[in-house]
């Protein structure tokens, strides 16, 4: 029996229920009349419940999804979609640089032009943060904690290994099925396949064919020509259906889309921050035009907030500017919403406590039993913890990012990323963590299967510095357009 994860009807309504009640919305009424009829809870932890519910429920699921979507929710105002309502709300925007490729960083003075070097530290960071995430994700935080412990490898400070671990603590808390056997210690053979690598990759080919003013369709229809759909997950398979259904942007981001505040946005923003060092404002605009594909309010925040912090560690000066780097990122958010409280609470709770393992706890009282492990506002709040209390170390920020649970892979890469940026060339990250990755990741995206860090560094360097004013650029469709046919095509 085949059960396709993450577009189940039945498995999606239970999952929109929680969000709905999360996004300001009152599910009650819905919720009672979906539990009388039989219906259960969405997964825990996986994509698909393990049986199919019957014609009736999944027809009903259906209905109910869209009755949910209809209802008023009372943070409207505060957490917009739209870009320019977005900026209406944020009164400390960041203003455009003088020059392409030149910012004024958080010390003072003005920083060069940032070189192929910086960025093959930072796909260096991503790649080793998020293999370094990759055995334990979808386990939960204790699990990460006695796995590690058991090899001597607590606090966290290197990849985990299975040897050494007790048989009956593995069978209790078996490593994640896909990458077991390609991302404990003893089995790194290069970096290995990840959504998180798939994404900056297709950011690339973007970039490529329509320069930095690309708009939200032109996202759509790379998708359609080069991303697998197996190889989507969340929100994303969700967008990937509603543009075969013939939806358009936005309303793919909104169809029956219960993952639109997930972290699938966030882990697609790198190559935004990358391509404007120094100039966090377009980053975010950019970020925002790829998001709104598949997310909206506070899942299109954290890719906004995640691509201005990377185009200021572009530039900026070393490790110790991190913190002026997360502050921007806040700036391109809406202060009042879910996601802009979390990080200040996070970066708050880093500062107050010395033993990271206190902070990963409060942040998981205060999230884990309303948020999925996938939802973007605690892993995004994990992050800014994670580099606040490591103050932008690379090795401390993406230990501490993973040893917290929750989405592990993406935490890391994200975490990897600015770190690597900060520390500012390969050399500056530890060779226990990037030799293993032998200048060699895999993928499933276009010909980049194989291709190595180094020339990944040169493309994005020359993205990065190139003209990028080959239209003008688009917005975002507002949400009231009537959604229009969307035709693929190949170049």
């Amino acid at each position: 029996m085949l059960r396709l994860t993450w577009v189940q009807p039945e498995d999606l309504l239970g999952h929109e229920l929680r969000q709905a009640a999360l996004d300001g919305r009152e599910p009650s009424r819905i919720a009672e009349r979906w539990r009388a009829a039989g219906g259960g809870e969405a997964p825990l932890r996986a994509g698909a419940s393990a049986e199919p519910a019957s014609r009736y429920l999944r027809t009903l699921a259906k209905d109910l999804l869209d009755e949910l979507a209809d209802l008023p929710s009372s943070l409207k105002d505060a957490e917009p979609t739209d870009l320019e309502t977005i900026k209406s709300l944020c009164p400390n925007w960041p203003s455009e640089p003088a020059s392409s490729g030149t910012a004024e960083p958080a010390g003072g003075g003005v920083a060069g032009a940032v070189t192929p070097i910086r960025y093959e530290a930072a796909w260096l960071g991503r790649a080793v943060g998020c293999l370094l995430g990759k055995p334990v994700e979808k386990l939960p935080l204790e699990a990460i904690r006695q796995l590690a412990r058991s090899t001597g490898n607590w606090p966290l400070s290197n990849y985990f290994t299975a040897r050494g671990v007790p048989e009956d603590l593995t069978t209790k808390y078996p490593w994640n099925r896909r990458s077991a056997t390609t991302s404990l210690a003893e089995n790194i053979d290069g970096m290995p396949e990840d959504d998180d690598l798939n994404y900056p990759l297709l950011n690339l080919l973007l970039l490529q064919r329509h320069g930095k003013a690309f708009t939200t369709t032109d996202v759509a229809r790379l998708w359609l020509d080069e991303l697998p759909p197996g190889r989507t997950f969340t929100a994303e398979r969700i967008a990937h259906r509603n543009l075969l259904l013939g939806l358009e942007p936005p309303h793919t981001a909104r169809h029956r889309n219960p993952f639109r505040e997930w972290i699938g946005a966030l882990i697609r923003a790198d190559v935004h921050g990358w391509t404007n060092p120094g100039n966090p404002s377009a980053a975010a605009e950019q970020a925002h035009r790829d998001a709104a594909l598949t997310h909206t309010a506070n899942g299109v925040y954290a890719a906004m907030f995640t691509a201005a912090v990377i185009a200021q560690a572009a530039t900026a000066r070393g490790p110790h500017d991190i913190h002026a780097c997360l502050r921007t990122g806040l700036r391109v958010i809406p202060p009042a919403s879910r996601l802009a409280q979390a990080i200040r609470q996070a970066i708050q709770l880093s500062r107050s406590h010395e033993d990271f393992g206190t902070v990963v706890d409060e942040l998981h009282a205060t999230y884990s039993p309303t948020h999925h492990w996938v939802h973007a506002i605690p892993n995004t709040a994990l992050i800014a913890a994670a580099l606040t209390h490591a103050n932008g170390d690379f090795t401390g920020s993406i230990c501490r990012a993973v040893s917290g649970g929750w989405d592990t892979d993406s935490n890391g890469a994200t975490a990897g990323s600015i770190a690597a940026l900060l520390a500012g060339a390969p050399c500056a990250l530890p060779d226990r963590w990037t030799a293993p990755l032998k200048n060699r990741l895999a993928t499933s995206i276009a010909d980049f299967n194989g291709t190595g860090f180094d020339a990944l560094a040169r493309l994005t360097h020359e993205l990065a510095h190139s003209p990028d004013h080959l239209r003008t650029p688009q917005p975002a469709p507002q949400v009231h357009e009537a959604p229009t046919h969307l035709e693929a095509t190949r170049p």
